[in-house]
């Protein structure tokens, strides 16, 4: 809708050209309540500033102590995603645009050697770089089609094994925070000959918490007042935020940091003409296939409707979407059962079903995320699974305290759990030597270490300690993650971080943190996660079987004993018509294949067949037109 919020994608837009004109950072706090359109227009700046800038998103950060190196790994990912229509990731494609690299060809630049590469981008940047020779050897293996991911590991901070860095010609991986943010400086002074980079922090409800628990909005600023003080250039800072939770916390960031501030942009309500343009978005693909065509672009709602639901004539995009919803649901089924409870599993499982399969595309190896973001993940699904008391950071080493929690089961004792996936097998022997020592001091009864990379081979110290730790006889155990399993852990991780932003609706209900745990239980969609069955916390039942909220999808080389059949999607199919009660049988084909893609047409429609012929749903008509039929339930008139 590109009359809403207008007024704010053209202040962020003039800000935006401001930078690119004088690279100058500046910052922009964007705020307003819960379902004032938020996510609506980071969504839109994304889509409209992609062609002037390159635009970081930043998931809410797990530790405040590694704050620069969470943003640098965000903005690496974020510039190796290729951009619509493009053969080469936005990092190549910034590379090739320098000055330096048009200079002698592409293909001249490709086959030079290393050294000539560095000293033309030293001689284009004589200061202002940090490691200028290790940086810019990087940017060279960049091109070589073998070593590109490599070099992409480096940049965005991974942990890499000497083989690796060896490989890179580097000496040392981006192990500080303050090597950290000189290599985003580094980005944001290259930048300035082909695009501001812009950096959206979101979702900050969920982001590391103080010892009193208060969120650390202070870590962010002071991040915020170091681009600024550093003088680090050609960046935009947005901050998004809900107006209460900065009402609440900015008492704790200091008055220094807060005017650090260039512009503060609130998210107005809408008023009814542009909740009337809302809806009628929504019911212009059914309008398009009506016969004849309805004399409203909002029938079957009115204007009256809106006027009588909000008096005031303001109201936020999210209510008027469920106002209508409401209203469309009554036309299906009848004013009578349109008041009846919905059913808020089955619409649960669909909104999980679409953030999953959002996360599969997005996530496509285990070590995209850092140990602090797993252990975060593990450690919110324990506390949705009501597993015991949890405390954080178990390992006793102040480095990697953060990769490790325990909890406490009812009537046993205490279990510690720590999660590492760092490729250097110096990072494997303090993690080794941490294990070692909980277990010494009586920390735990059990100690699991979940890793999926190596630990080298015999003869390597952090290799004997694994041994010495997990061995047989002992009750402490290594698992082996699946990625599979990580897209159940970062799929409920997505949906924490939206109940605490309260953007999550569900059956029109926003659900807060507590009905979100709730919902994860009730509707066990959490029994075909591997890692968890391995961990021994999810309960007996669907355990080993499918169980309600399976995913069916194709399975990970790594995980063997998982299956697809068809009951998740028979499941899926059902729990549609419980969200919607009545279907176009032909919607119903095209929706399920938009989430299952593995599946046809005409796979869709026998499951739609059988479950017909099992009474668990009903087609309407004779018609043999699968595009004249309804479905609905067998128990709700049709």
């Amino acid at each position: 809708m590109e009359s809403i919020h207008q007024e704010v994608i053209r202040e962020v837009e003039a800000v935006l050209d401001q930078v690119a004109q004088d690279h100058r950072t500046r910052t922009m706090m964007i705020f307003g309540d819960s379902g004032a359109g938020k996510t609506h227009v980071l969504g839109r700046l994304k889509r409209i500033l992609n062609p002037k800038a390159f635009f970081v998103y930043i998931d809410p950060f797990p530790e405040s102590e590694a704050i620069w190196r969470h943003v640098l790994r965000y903005t690496v990912d974020s510039l190796v995603h290729k951009p619509e229509g493009q053969a080469e990731s936005q990092l190549l494609l910034w590379l090739k645009s320098l000055s330096a690299f048009k200079q002698g060809g592409i293909v001249s630049w490709v086959l030079s050697d290393r050294q000539r590469f560095i000293r033309s981008l030293k001689a284009s940047y004589p200061s202002g770089i940090y490691n200028a020779n290790e940086f810019f050897g990087v940017l060279y293996d960049l091109i070589d089609p073998d070593r590109y991911p490599l070099a992409c590991e480096w940049l965005r901070g991974d942990n890499l094994d000497d083989e690796s860095l060896k490989l890179l010609s580097v000496k040392h991986s981006i192990e500080t925070e303050d090597a950290a943010q000189k290599v985003l400086a580094n980005f944001g002074r290259i930048a300035a000959e082909t695009q501001p980079i812009v950096l959206c922090f979101d979702q900050l409800d969920n982001i590391a918490r103080t010892s009193d628990g208060a969120i650390d909005l202070q870590a962010l600023f002071n991040v915020n007042s170091s681009i600024h003080n550093q003088l680090l250039k050609n960046f935009l800072v947005i901050i998004s935020i809900i107006t209460s939770t900065w009402r609440q916390n900015a008492d704790r960031v200091q008055l220094a940091d807060q005017v650090r501030i260039d512009t503060s942009v609130p998210l107005k309500p809408i008023s009814l003409d542009q909740a009337e343009a809302v809806w009628a978005s929504r019911l212009l693909p059914l309008h398009r296939q009506a016969d004849p065509q309805p004399d409203s672009p909002i029938f079957p709602l009115t204007r009256q409707v809106l006027e009588q639901k909000y008096p005031g004539g303001k109201t936020y995009p999210r209510n008027a979407l469920e106002l209508g919803r409401r209203i469309v649901q009554s036309y299906k089924v009848g004013p009578s059962r349109a008041e009846q409870p919905e059913d808020a599993i089955a619409a649960f499982k669909l909104v999980w079903l679409k953030e999953f399969n959002r996360i599969q595309e997005r996530i496509t190896r285990i070590r995209q995320l850092s140990a602090p973001e797993l252990t975060q993940m593990l450690k919110e699904t324990f506390a949705a699974l009501q597993v015991g008391e949890i405390r954080p950071r178990f390992l006793p080493s102040p480095t990697y305290a953060s990769h490790s929690f325990s909890y406490q089961p009812d009537h046993q004792g205490r279990v510690g759990i720590g999660w590492n996936e760092d490729p250097s097998l110096t990072t494997l022997f303090h993690i080794m030597n941490a294990c070692r020592r909980a277990v010494e001091l009586n920390l735990c009864e059990k100690l699991f270490l979940i890793r999926a990379e190596g630990i080298g081979k015999p003869g390597n110290r952090g290799y004997e300690l694994h041994d010495q730790i997990f061995a047989e006889n002992t009750p402490h155990q290594r698992l082996k993650p699946s990625l599979h399993s990580v897209h159940y852990l970062a799929t409920y991780h997505s949906l924490v971080n939206a109940a605490y932003a309260g953007e999550i609706v569900v059956a029109g209900k926003t659900l807060d943190i507590q009905a979100l745990e709730s919902s994860i239980r009730d509707s066990h969609i959490l029994q075909n996660c591997t890692l968890l069955k391995d961990l021994g916390v999810l309960s007996e039942k669907g355990v080993g079987e499918e169980g309600e909220g399976a995913i069916a999808s194709q399975p990970d080389d790594s995980e063997p004993e998982f299956q697809s059949s068809s009951e998740p999607i028979q499941d899926f199919l059902l729990d549609l018509l419980k969200t919607h009660q009545l279907l176009g049988r032909q919607v119903m084909v095209q929706t399920t294949i938009g989430q299952f893609a593995e599946m046809s047409e005409d796979q869709v429609n026998e499951l739609i067949q059988q479950l017909s012929e099992d009474n668990q749903l009903q087609v309407l008509g004779d018609n043999p037109n699968p595009e004249e039929q309804l479905v609905y339930l067998p128990d709700q008139p049709a």
